[in-house]
């Protein structure tokens, strides 16, 4: 009986595996070599927009095909100087209306042959410490939802060339420029509409008390009722942390135990607290909306549509608000600095829907 003698297996040699890895990676030479076109050729076939025949184009594409290319990124911002890469730092996830945002931005950005890198901070904390953690990467561009940011952050992000805009906010004294929606004239908006629903006594839940959008929808609101002759005393502040749970408990805590001081009509600040507000009021106090109490939004959200809701708010143009971010931005020249100090504000529009009497037409 022979015996078999148990032979070592052979170590692979990292050198040449590594020698092999960088044989078999495919270059746009390689690609331009086969296509029978320049290097140039193939980098413009693959940027969305740039200047290239249609039949070129392909011809580079099927040849990229064959030899399994994928154009590195990376490399090419080395030689650019540009990642195609734009930050997005997000304040409020707990609103819905920030991840429609986010979804508006990923599909114009992404059209335009970039990415998009996600930022958090908690709801009104500081943006500082976002924007340090921004700096560790070579983006082109920072679009913050945020208002809570130091001039000393703003400065660092200029002086390495990365242009900031604002969105939906405002820094008071600052010399950032942004997009936001009217949102004092929102607010007027709201209360034009529960007075013309004949509505007397108000109340508003309110959210981020640091947060210059909270306080413009606020002000809009008690100027417009106060100019048409509201008591101040007629129109109630509530806390509703700008969240859905915030605004549900608020409310309760209340009214529930004196539900003789509801008032005519609630506006929530944003979609999400007017939801709270409206579930607080039917499912715990048996009450109807819009008979018993109307209620009034902010945003426009998704959710406020659905039919157990039928919020009437203000709407935000949001795609719209996204574009003119990116083109204060001007992400495809940024050789040339940002104004300082634009502030665009771009006006909401009053979508009516169950939760507030639609005045009647004349006639009708």
């Amino acid at each position: 009986m022979s015996e078999t003698a148990d032979l070592p297996l052979p170590v692979p040699d990292p050198a040449s595996a590594s020698a092999r890895r960088v044989q078999s990676r495919t270059t746009s030479f390689d690609v331009a070599a086969l296509a029978g076109v320049s290097q140039s050729a193939v980098s413009r076939a693959f940027t969305p927009g740039s200047s290239i025949a249609p039949a070129k184009r392909q011809r580079i594409l099927e040849a990229a095909r064959k030899l399994n290319y994928v154009p590195n990124s990376i490399a090419s911002s080395l030689t650019t100087k540009r990642t195609n890469i734009v930050a997005l730092i997000l304040g409020n996830l707990a609103n819905p209306f920030y991840v429609e945002v986010l979804r508006t931005f990923i599909d114009r950005l992404q059209a335009q042959g970039r990415q998009i890198l996600t930022f958090t901070v908690e709801n009104g904390a500081d943006s500082d410490e976002a924007i340090l953690r921004v700096l560790r990467y070579q983006v082109d561009g920072v679009v913050l939802t945020s208002a809570q940011l130091s001039t000393r952050m703003t400065s660092m992000c200029h002086d390495r060339g990365i242009p900031i805009v604002l969105f939906n906010r405002y820094i008071p004294g600052s010399d950032a420029s942004g997009v936001r929606c009217d949102n004092a004239g929102g607010g007027r908006l709201m209360a034009e509409a529960f007075l013309a629903a004949g509505a007397r006594s108000f109340a508003m839940i309110k959210g981020d008390p640091k947060g210059t959008t909270s306080q413009d929808r606020a002000r809009g609101f008690t100027e417009r009722l106060l100019e048409a002759g509201v008591a101040r005393s007629a129109i109630r502040e509530i806390e509703g942390a700008s969240t859905y749970d915030g605004a549900f408990s608020a409310v309760l805590a209340a009214y529930r135990r004196e539900p003789d001081r509801l008032p005519d009509a609630i506006f929530g600040i944003n979609d999400i607290m007017a939801m709270g507000a409206m579930d607080a009021l039917r499912q715990r106090m048996g009450l109807k909306i819009p008979q018993d109490v109307m209620i009034g939004g902010f945003d426009d959200i998704p959710e406020s549509r659905r039919h157990p809701y039928q919020l009437t708010t203000v709407r935000q143009p949001v795609e719209r608000m996204v574009d003119e971010a990116l083109a204060i931005l001007h992400l495809d020249e940024p050789a040339l600095p940002i104004e300082p100090g634009i502030d665009r504000q771009v006006p909401g529009r009053l979508v009516w829907r169950g939760t507030i009497p639609a005045p009647a037409l004349p006639g009708a």
